[in-house]
């Protein structure tokens, strides 16, 4: 793999904004008893919009990132908030001219064995295509690489990544870009600490992009050492996106097409999500778009590449189970995995729910629940569970603060 030199400097918008449908596929409505507490409301000045998911680093504090807002203007900002509530802004995007260190922080943080947080930019840095980050959980920001720095028509490196990063058992970090690449399509790409990237795959590398193309989610990388992840376009199934798994050295093999079921797509469409591996070693994601009813899926699939669609959203009338989930999922210490379901739901305002491996799911919360939502609406990112067993999580809107938001800025929540 070709090195690409770091482009380091000082710090620096506007986020704008399938198999055989599971014979166990059920859904309770009934709400287990679940206490649900809005822990902040979001302001523009001190950050709006949290379109990423939370953290909890070491310190027991959970740290999250917003892409509009800020004290900058709308370019984004770094909080940390503790479980029972305090809430700080750490860094406003945009502090340099010309935004060098960044804008629109659109994935969630990792906290790396060193104990700074490492993210992603989408946008702003040198050539405005996004950069990789760390910063201290005091809120120093080091910016490690600008995307397409040198500017280049093919940004071999990629460019614009909308997920965040993980940190691999040989200590590196590798993530995705949206677009860029040698083929225009986005990239895996691997960076160390210190701030030295290398393109690990282009993908759209096969004709017609069979291999899949802007990766909108990150990479888990599995027990065999193995990274696994989704597209959100491509593959063999009428652009309908992928499951993939790709080697550290770059050997990428797709394991799955989505909407290679038919027209209707019944196998889903459009995953926006990573996955997550679960006990029993298998992976399990959801698609924004299709199943049975158009309302999107969660899926369960092997490492070998056999999909099962074991839950198609939208399957109560009104779509009361919920939309569009377009986050990932996380599993429990009890076994069971939760998510988020973006639109629809009770209110209409998006769900938390729990399903089981066999894909029975139940409404934990409903947002809107709340005159005026105040309680939030619309979790675009998913849910995670803390040392002290409670699920925490934000929403894109909604929320009691409003002030700079036509539709209230959002919030972070607790569920215990």
């Amino acid at each position: 793999m070709k090195r690409i030199s770091k482009a380091s400097g000082e710090l620096n918008r506007a986020r704008g904004r399938c198999a055989v449908f599971g014979l166990y596929a059920t859904m309770a409505l009934a709400l287990p008893a679940q206490a649900f507490t809005t822990l902040h409301n979001f302001i523009s000045a001190g950050g709006a919009y949290p379109g990423a998911g939370l953290v909890e680093a070491t310190n027991g504090d959970l740290y999250g990132a917003t892409g509009y807002g800020g004290a900058n203007g709308n370019y984004g900002t770094i909080f940390k908030i503790s479980p029972a509530g305090a809430f700080t802004t750490l860094y406003s995007f945009c502090s340099h001219a010309a935004c060098a260190d960044g804008q629109d922080p659109s994935g969630a943080l990792v906290q790396g064995a060193n104990g700074d947080l490492y993210g992603t930019t989408s946008q702003g840095g040198a050539t405005g295509l996004g950069t990789v980050f760390k910063i201290t959980l005091d809120g120093q920001l080091t910016t490690l690489h600008n995307f397409c720095s040198p500017y280049s028509l093919l940004c071999a490196d990629g460019a614009k990544p909308a997920a965040g990063l993980i940190q691999a058992t040989n200590g590196d970090f590798y993530g995705t870009t949206r677009s860029g690449g040698a083929h225009g399509h986005g990239t895996i790409f691997q960076i160390t600490p210190s701030g030295e990237l290398a393109p690990v795959y282009p993908f759209c590398s096969l004709t017609n992009c069979a291999d899949g193309g802007g990766p909108a989610a990150g990479l888990v990388q599995a027990a065999n050492g193995d990274f696994y992840g989704t597209t959100a376009v491509g593959g063999t199934g009428n652009d309908g996106g992928t499951v993939f798994k790709i080697t550290p050295a770059g050997s990428l093999t797709m394991l799955y097409s989505f909407c290679s079921q038919g027209a209707s797509c019944p196998d889903g469409l459009s995953p926006h999500a990573g996955l997550v591996e679960a006990a029993d070693g298998d992976f399990y994601g959801t698609t924004f778009e299709g199943g049975a009813h158009s309302g999107g899926t969660v899926f369960r699939i092997t490492p070998s590449g056999t999909l099962s669609t074991i839950y198609s959203f939208c399957s109560l009338s009104r779509c009361m189970d919920g939309g569009n989930p377009e986050a990932g999922l996380i599993q429990a210490a009890n076994g069971a995995f939760y998510g988020t379901a973006m639109n629809s739901g009770v209110h209409g305002g998006g769900n938390v729910f729990q399903i089981t491996p066999r894909g029975q799911l139940t409404t934990i919360y409903s947002f809107c629940s709340q005159a005026q939502c105040t309680d939030g609406r619309f979790p675009h990112a998913g849910v995670v569970q803390a040392a002290n067993g409670a699920l925490y999580g934000t929403t894109m809107n909604g929320g009691a603060g409003g002030a700079g938001c036509s539709q209230g800025c959002g919030t972070v929540f607790s569920l215990y």
